[in-house]
């Protein structure tokens, strides 16, 4: 064991409590023993660092830091480079404000656009999402920081979040919900884990051996350390022996003294506490650095125009009817809506901070030389104002094109809760509405962390969609629109024509406590593409103000499964401009169910108007495997493949066959309807790919425990239900000063408080609310108030 003599010279006592921060944001230091504290702070698209105090929801002041886009925009690269150099920034920003550790990124599948915190996430596709993550550690760990990729595993909502139960079978696991994480594991090693806040398959994540020890170190040879979400640990001591190796953010020593219970009743083997230890002392080792310098001269004012380059390579260009745009110097145009005012160029939560500087769509066009005329339309609360409205029109009317600025508004999407439509608010719709009377000449840009309903599009030219572009998105948005840079963002998730189309849009959010995944793998373009379904606007698309042209496909063998798929990319237009080319794999065995198609390749590859170059893609066994739940492997089933390359899952420009020897292709044993998806599918479909499992019932009085939400409690509980007001009352205080469930801090906060498992605020809060409080309120829930304030008397 490493650190063996370090180890030998601690106390039992130390050695737990080095598995517990200090505070919200560090470890424990062990001073005797030479052993520093580190310091973490979020941060998958910027650094939040709360010097003094601190939460783990965003609300409180943090520490000036460049605000990058979102790793959903980011995605729309589909340019490891890219991720790569914005995580070489974040770590370089990193050592200067004294950062030994950043909490991202998250690799989490986005299997519904409802989540609220899918503007967190990279993609609906492990393939890209894993290759765009594993470069964003490398840039981030070569500056001497470590990451904790997030949140293992199958996160994939935000309602319930803390005590919801993922339902997911072994092959939908291991070749769409483990996938991402797995390629990023094995190719960045990254130097920490975090575990979610689930359970999965019904054992919660921070103590579910088979996940962090079995998959996560056994079979991906996971060297570093496993940290749990913020206030995330169930048992630590089944964590330390499932393979958790730090709870954060610190219980208060609540669980450090269960854990010295467990080892003195023999139920904790010291030695597992001994290894957890010399993990924690490995990430010490390979994070610690002294502490912070003054940043470099000139730092931020570099990584704002690196943010500027970034979020112009991300904007994706959905439609350009006419060539609409680019703008050109001798067309008028307006620009109408608040947004270009007050832009919306991040999420809400955690990960939420606090920029350098925010320059909007007005400041980029003035920088351009340009003075437009400017009506903000609507209220950032969707409320009518028919002033603005009215104001708007007049200014369309007037002549020229309009620059109509339209978007997600804060309340719309957050950590915390999920969305409750995909459409925009009304008021925008409506202004939209009232414009299109005046003007036909109309480019919308938009703003928005996911994929959003758009019956309107039939009524505007040209839709350029920035998603959440950081803090220079808006003279980026001005530098795609003048055509000083060329889209070349790609969407890295499919827009549904409507939310009822998406398969899991049925029992989404219906049941939180216990979540099915009835779909097994087919998410996003997986099940759109497989089924025939119309969609808005396919995974992989977007325009260029040039065009690519696609030609000579060969495949090279190498030996095995390992092929090289070559094929020239040439800009036949006018412009230079970068291409993402995509590579699909799809298989013809008539074996197991699976995806129609599947990404297993891309490249972005910038050309001169004229240019052309010749690509060449590699694939190996894991590009046209499955995994045999039999026999615990991977498999490659013998028959034809087709070899599919083209500019989106549904513009395929090149194809070929390729015919391999595998094991022979065998039907899955499961119901018709995961070859067929025909209808929607259901509990008997489900069972018969994932077998049999306990219906969820609601607690009732009497049943409710730690595990209870304060809300579900206070349905049958009087005491609980007087709690819940007091609790509104208390968060109000700090985000607003009213009860206000349309503001999204605090709605946030009391979906994570009043909704989750009674037992964190022992966690989050536990001056005011220790664990023997806690037990205390679940007991009168119950209606058992003599025990409870027996056992409230005998355990202070």
């Amino acid at each position: 064991m490493r650190h063996a003599e370090v180890i030998n010279h601690m106390t039992l006592e130390e050695k737990v409590a080095l598995g517990s921060g200090q505070d919200n944001w560090r470890t424990k230091a062990i001073e005797r023993l030479g052993i520093p504290s580190l310091f973490m702070a979020d941060g998958p698209h910027g650094l939040r660092k709360q010097e003094t105090g601190g939460d783990h929801l965003g609300l409180m002041a943090s520490v000036n830091a460049t605000c990058f886009p979102t790793s959903s925009a980011l995605a729309s690269s589909f340019n490891p480079e890219l991720l790569r150099e914005v995580g070489e920034a974040l770590g370089k920003e990193a050592r200067a404000i004294g950062v030994n550790l950043i909490l991202g990124p998250g690799v989490n599948m986005k299997r519904n656009p409802l989540c609220g915190r899918n503007f967190e996430y990279y993609s609906e596709d492990p393939f890209l999402a894993g290759r765009l993550a594993a470069a964003w550690i490398q840039g981030v760990q070569a500056q001497g920081v470590g990451v904790s990729l997030k949140h293992f595993a199958c996160n994939n909502q935000e309602k319930g979040r803390m005590g919801s139960d993922s339902l997911v079978d072994e092959r939908a696991l291991r070749e769409y919900y483990l996938a991402a994480f797995e390629h990023a594991v094995k190719e960045a090693r990254p130097a920490a884990l975090m575990s979610a806040y689930n359970k999965l398959n019904g054992v919660p994540c921070s103590d579910n051996r088979r996940l962090l020890w079995e998959i996560l170190r056994e079979e991906w040879g996971f060297e570093g350390a496993v940290i749990s979400d913020w206030g995330g640990t169930n048992d630590r001591a089944a964590g330390i022996r499932a393979g958790l190796d730090l709870e954060m953010p610190g219980s208060n020593g609540r669980f450090d003294g269960e854990v010295l219970e467990a080892i003195r009743a023999g139920q904790l083997d010291e030695e597992a506490l001994d290894r957890m230890v010399s993990r924690l002392l490995d990430l010490i080792a390979r994070c610690h650095h002294e502490e912070a310098a003054a940043a470099p001269e000139g730092l931020f004012e570099r990584h704002h125009l690196l943010a500027r380059r970034a979020a112009a390579r991300c904007g994706v260009l959905l439609k350009n009817e006419g060539g609409l745009l680019p703008l050109t110097a001798d067309k008028p145009f307006a620009v109408i809506g608040e947004l270009a005012r007050t832009p919306r160029y991040q999420g809400t939560g955690s990960s939420q901070v606090s920029p350098t500087r925010v320059d909007n769509l007005l400041d980029g066009l003035r920088g351009h030389g340009l003075a437009p005329r400017f009506a903000a339309g609507y209220l950032l609360e969707d409320k009518a104002d028919e002033g603005l409205l009215e104001e708007a029109a007049a200014l369309a009317a007037g002549g020229g094109m309009v620059i109509l600025c339209l978007g997600l508004t804060e309340s719309y999407e957050s950590e915390g809760y999920d969305r409750g439509t995909l459409a925009l608010p009304q008021n925008q719709t409506r202004l939209l509405e009232a414009l299109r009377e005046v003007n036909s000449d109309i480019a919308v840009v938009l703003a928005g962390g996911s994929a959003v309903e758009m019956p309107w599009i039939h009524q505007v030219r040209a839709v350029l969609h920035m998603q959440l572009s950081g803090q220079a998105g808006g003279p980026a948005a001005a530098d795609l629109l003048l055509g000083a840079s060329n889209p070349a963002g790609r969407l890295a998730e499919t827009y549904p024509l409507r939310y009822e189309d998406v398969i899991s849009s049925a029992h989404y959010g219906r049941q939180p406590e216990q979540v099915p995944y009835y779909e097994s793998m087919y998410a996003g373009y997986r099940y759109f593409d497989s089924a025939g379904v119309e969609v808005l606007f396919p995974f992989g698309h977007g325009l260029s103000y040039t065009r690519f042209e696609y030609s000579d496909l060969k495949l090279e063998h190498l030996g095995g499964y390992d092929y090289f798929v070559h094929f020239t990319v040439k800009n036949t237009g006018e412009r230079d401009g970068a291409e993402a080319a995509q590579l699909y794999i799809a298989p013809r065995t008539g074996g197991a169910y699976r995806p129609r198609q599947e990404l297993k390749g891309f490249a972005s590859v910038y050309l001169r108007a004229g240019e052309s170059r010749e690509l060449s893609l590699p694939l190996d066994a894991r590009s046209f495997a499955t995994y045999s739940i039999k026999d615990k492997a991977w498999q490659v089933e013998g028959g034809a493949y087709e070899i599919r390359v083209g500019a989106s899952s549904r513009d395929i420009r090149l194809v070929t066959e390729l015919a391999l020897e595998g094991v022979p292709a065998v039907k899955s044993d499961c119901d018709p309807w995961y070859y067929s998806l025909k209808g929607t599918p259901g509990r008997k479909e489900f069972e018969s790919n994932y077998g049999p499992y306990p219906e969820y019932a609601a607690k009732r009085k009497g049943q409710f425990d730690l595990d209870s939400s304060l809300k579900d409690m206070a349905r049958s509980s009087l005491v609980c239900k007087l709690l819940y007001r007091v609790m509104e009352k208390q968060i109000a205080r700090v985000t607003g000063g009213k009860v206000d469930y349309g503001n999204p801090q605090f709605k946030m906060m009391m979906d994570s408080a009043g909704g989750g498992p009674i037992k964190t605020l022992a966690l989050f809060i536990p001056e005011q609310m220790p664990i023997r409080r806690v037990r205390l309120i679940v007991d009168l829930a119950n209606g058992r108030m003599l025990r409870g304030l027996v056992r409230y008397v005998r355990d202070r």
